[in-house]
């Protein structure tokens, strides 16, 4: 069974939001990345990665499928459920990156809070049909393979 079929028969919000954390996770360190977690559940970062003795505050994020073809999708703040409605706070100041699975694909991206956009970013895996490639953010650029130097612990 494929990661996709697997996820995709996680009912909850809050169990896929748990898988996608444990995925980067595992990644990150099959990379030789130590990794932490924060010990309350109300930080603005999921994990945190120590990598060249600095630390870097990481937020996972699920994508979803884009408005386009052979795109994906991800939120770039944050929702939280009030007895007056919703608030819908950035994560600016907050978190150096976000790392994001893209299930369907079985890829997992690092985007940086300053080239992610503030609300959604968008992420194109495949030429889109009219061959535009104008500010376009290709997968390429930001697959956890691809990081820069900087971010790799060996």
């Amino acid at each position: 069974m494929s990661l996709f079929e697997q996820y995709n028969r996680l009912e909850e919000p809050q169990k896929r939001g748990q898988a996608t954390e444990a995925t980067v996770t595992a990644e990150l360190i099959a990379r030789d990345v130590s990794v932490l977690t924060p010990a309350y559940d109300n930080e603005p970062y999921d994990l945190v990665a120590e990598i060249g003795g600095r630390f870097y505050r990481i937020q996972a994020k699920t994508a979803f499928d884009g408005k386009r073809d052979s795109t994906v999708e991800f939120r770039t703040r944050s929702v939280r459920t009030k007895s007056d409605g919703y608030e819908r706070e950035g994560y600016e100041g907050e978190i150096d990156y976000f790392s994001v699975l893209n299930v369907r694909e079985e890829e997992i991206y690092l985007v940086t809070i300053e080239e992610a956009g503030s609300t959604a970013t968008t992420i194109r895996y495949e030429p889109a049909a009219n061959n535009n490639r104008a500010n376009v953010n290709w997968h390429e650029e930001y697959r956890l393979d691809t990081v820069p130097d900087g971010l790799r612990s060996g």
